[in-house]
């Protein structure tokens, strides 16, 4: 470690010595980087936070590939009259389909078709019991009409009531897309009907989206609205526009968080060093290592992801923080009078050892999350490594070279940067280091007891803000449906598999009852009922039966049946090409023939975590005739395994994090003693954090977890330089803590900032982060500002008195032993 320090002084003196060709290097290399990430891009798709390897990416991509796109782009028409609304869907829809990139629209439910059809779908030993409750009726009122009948008991009429068979079939895929009784996607009361219009390929392709939303929008702006009703307005919802907006709305927390980071920053350093050639200082080394590491991502990754986004932000603070350490190492050697050069090396052969320390360290801890086989916490780990040691490069190049250029032209720093202010707080922890050491234990003690309350927060809303316009709008189109705009698609190859998937699903279902996460499944087949011959036998009968039924006899509403029922008689067998074309064409991918497809419809709300791992779990494992498990294909079971990803790798990284760092530690610092001391701080911060977050109500999600890494990784770095420091010969408390100190709060702040920058973040996930994150580094503050030096003073105090006994343990023989009086050697 000590060849390491002395060969970073080195450098530093080199570039302070030859500062123009350090910064044409830093220059040359910050616009290859800026260069290789001009073109980087935002990508927000859910599918691509798993790898590849992951069976149900696999899976969305042989669906888009037969199936198509399971989402719509929906256009909401709203506040007009209903015959309006009514008008407005039937004008829109040939023009949406004879868009390009439509495959078909639909304005209209199957209601009537089904509902003519119904009598198709009993058994024929329901179709008999029907036509026996007819006969009975029959046999009664014939009975009532003659007029020597004289019944002994006073019976009702047989009920033509068939309740208990729609309630038998209720929950099949028929009954659920056919009990609306409107046959437009219509809510009346809210004035609002919706146009379904199902695109050629998957809203994962934002390019494609952006494209068919826009001719959306353009064939609404071609239309006089006006002309069904004055206040009627259009509103375009479904999937492709939510992960528009999405996407937006992340770009633009970029932009507002970074922006907002950069100048609280500026700001905060202004006000740290009172000097704005410090500022620049401090920031020019930041800047230059943005770029390298950004240029890096461009070659690596060519986009970044939800997390690595704000990148930007979280290094700039993180790295901020080896230049207020650095900086005022050397302003404050300056301020005891050393030259420029020399101030320059010893600045950053002690305290650059110790940012080096720190920045291995984070970077290691950035890497272990690098581990993950979660996409975004894969790349943000390996992307924030890598960019904590490209800012220590950053700083070794830049730092030292603008400070030999300056003192060239004869700048020096003013006496109020080099000053060390005496902080009050460092002689009242020398006064109090016992009652604050006491007193700090007792608090954690007490936080550590609220740590069983903790929770994880399974409500998949943190990868998505459910707050933004089409994502409210898209719950109301759900709800005027009656189902799921987002199915599961179970894939197979021929009729006799579909059959055999959808008795299968429906067999799990009922067994699992009111546990079940299924809505219902369908398939082409499942729509087109078996044994339809036989059953027109039967239906032919009945219709005979019901002629005969006297109208004249029965109530208002059992009239209205027996018109339903004459009709539903009279219908005629049917294929799956006499289904209506809205219903057949949600069965038939790309170049199909109608067969293949299984579509479960869930009964949950799909934000709902814990409930998409119990419907991945009930769809699963399908077997097919040939004993294959079937492919089953949905954003539902994505979500399912991010959380399951989530909780299986978390406990691995955490102790794979911690493991790294004290390794890490004990060899940079040459001791496990040293490691464990300087490692102290943190996980104490971190067991605080923990009790803390119930009290203030912040639970962990699939994203914000990974600040407990990250946090273990940033915060050591202030141990390390309070306990280097303080080791350091001849070194007074008072002044190291004030010097120090303020580095370490300086530090801290800006690292705060870097990640608070996401409290300005609209994105509920991000947000979280930017919660959980300050709230870990405010607690690491108070531990390194009041209770870790006080435990440390306490520690030094017990060492110096054993060391103490000994020696005097040691005089007190020497006198028994008549040996005179005591003089001390060297040994002694």
């Amino acid at each position: 470690m000590h060849r390491v320090e002395r060969t970073l002084g080195a450098l530093a003196a080199h570039n302070h010595r030859r500062p123009v060709v350090a910064l044409l290097c830093a220059l040359l290399l910050s616009g290859v980087g800026l260069l290789c990430a001009r073109n980087l891009t935002l990508n927000a798709n859910l599918a691509d936070l798993l790898p590849e390897s992951f069976g149900s990416v696999q899976a969305i991509k042989t669906q888009e590939e037969r199936f198509g796109a399971l989402g719509w782009v929906v256009v909401v028409g709203e506040d007009a009259d209903p015959e309006q609304l009514k008008r407005f869907a039937e004008d829109l829809a040939p023009r949406l389909e004879a868009l390009p990139g439509i495959r078909y629209v639909e304005i209209t439910r199957p209601s009537r078709f089904f509902s003519d059809h119904a009598l198709y779908f009993l058994s024929p030993e329901d179709l008999k019991e029907v036509e026996r409750r007819i006969d009975a009726r029959l046999t009664w009122e014939r009975q009532h009409a003659n007029p020597l009948f004289v019944s002994l008991e006073d019976d009702p009429a047989p009920s033509l009531d068939f309740s208990d068979l729609e309630e038998k079939y209720g929950g099949g895929a028929v009954t659920r897309l056919s009990n609306n009784p409107n046959e437009y996607y219509l809510d009346p009361a809210a004035r609002r009907v919706v146009v379904l219009a199902k695109p050629e390929t998957s809203s994962s392709d934002l390019t494609f989206s952006r494209k068919i939303v826009d001719e959306v929008q353009g064939v609404l702006k071609q239309q006089d609205l006006s002309r069904y009703g004055p206040d009627f307005h259009t509103e375009i919802t479904g999937t492709f526009q939510k992960k528009l907006d999405l996407q937006e709305q992340i770009t633009r927390d970029v932009a507002v968080a970074s922006s907002v980071a950069g100048v609280l920053v500026l700001l905060y350093l202004f006000l740290h060093f009172r000097s704005m050639p410090a500022v620049g200082l401090v920031l020019a080394p930041v800047g230059a290592g943005l770029a390298w590491t950004y240029g890096l991502v461009g070659v690596a990754y060519g986009q970044v992801n939800l997390l690595t986004a704000f990148l930007g932000a979280i290094l700039g603070g993180l790295g901020v923080e080896h230049g207020i350490h650095l900086l005022g190492r050397y302003l404050n050697l300056r301020g005891e009078g050393m030259a420029s050069e020399e101030a320059t090396r010893e600045a950053f052969t002690h305290t650059g050892g110790a940012a080096l320390v720190s920045a291995l360290v984070a970077a290691i801890t950035f890497f272990v999350l690098g581990t993950s086989r979660l996409q975004a916490f894969r790349e943000f780990g390996v992307i924030a490594g890598l960019g904590m040691l490209v800012l220590i490069l950053a700083y070794v190049l830049v730092m030292p070279a603008v400070l030999g250029l300056a003192a060239r032209h004869g700048w020096k720093p003013r006496k109020a940067s080099t000053a060390t202010v005496e902080a009050p707080l460092g002689r009242v922890i020398m006064r109090r280091r016992g009652v604050l050491t006491l007193v700090s234990a007792l608090i954690v003690a007490g936080l550590v007891t609220q740590m069983p309350r903790l929770r994880f927060d399974y409500n998949v809303s943190s990868l998505e803000d459910e707050s933004l316009g089409s994502f409210v709008l898209d719950r109301a189109v759900n709800q005027i449906i009656g189902y799921s705009q987002m199915p599961v698609v179970v894939l197979t190859d021929s009729r006799e598999e579909e059959a055999a998937v959808v008795k299968e699903l429906q067999e799990r279902k009922q067994r699992l009852g009111a546990d079940s996460k299924v809505d219902f499944v369908a398939s082409l087949g499942s729509l087109v009922p078996p044994e339809q011959a036989r059953k027109q036998v039967i239906l032919k009968d009945l219709a005979k039966r019901l002629e005969a039924v006297p109208e004249g006899q029965l109530t208002a509403p059992q009239r209205e049946r027996l018109t339903e029922l004459r009709r539903q008689v009279a219908a005629p067998p049917f294929t799956a090409k006499d289904l209506p074309p809205g219903v057949r064409q949600q069965f038939e991918g790309r170049g199909q023939n109608g067969q293949g497809f299984v579509v479960v419809y869930p009964s949950v709300d799909q934000s709902d975590g814990q409930a998409m791992r119990k419907l991945a779990k009930e769809v699963r494992g399908v077997r097919l005739p040939d004993g294959q498990a079937a492919v089953v294909a949905g954003e539902s079971l994505v979500l399912a395994d991010i959380l399951d990803l989530v909780s299986h790798e978390a406990p691995y990284i955490l102790l794979g994090t911690t493991l790294a760092v004290l390794l890490a530690m004990w060899i940079a610092l040459g001791g496990l003693r040293t490691a464990l001391l300087c490692l102290t701080p943190t996980v104490v911060s971190l067991f605080a954090l923990l009790g803390l977050m119930p009290l203030v109500n912040v639970e962990f999600n699939y994203l914000n977890i990974m600040v407990i890494p990250v946090l273990i990784g940033t915060t050591v770095d202030a141990g390390v330089h309070l306990v280097t420091r303080l080791a350091s010969p001849g070194s007074d408390f008072v002044r190291v803590y004030s010097e120090t100190g303020k580095a370490i709060c300086g530090g801290l702040l800006t690292s705060a900032v870097g990640f608070g920058a996401l409290f300005l973040a609209d994105h509920p996930g991000l947000n979280s982060i930017g919660t959980l994150a300050n709230l870990g580094f405010g607690m690491n503050l108070l531990i390194m500002l009041v209770t870790f030096p006080a435990l440390l003073l306490l520690l030094s105090e017990r060492k110096r008195r054993r060391r103490a006994v000994p020696s005097s343990s040691r005089r007190e023989h020497l006198v028994d032993g008549g040996q005179g009086p005591h003089r001390p050697t060297p040994a002694s």
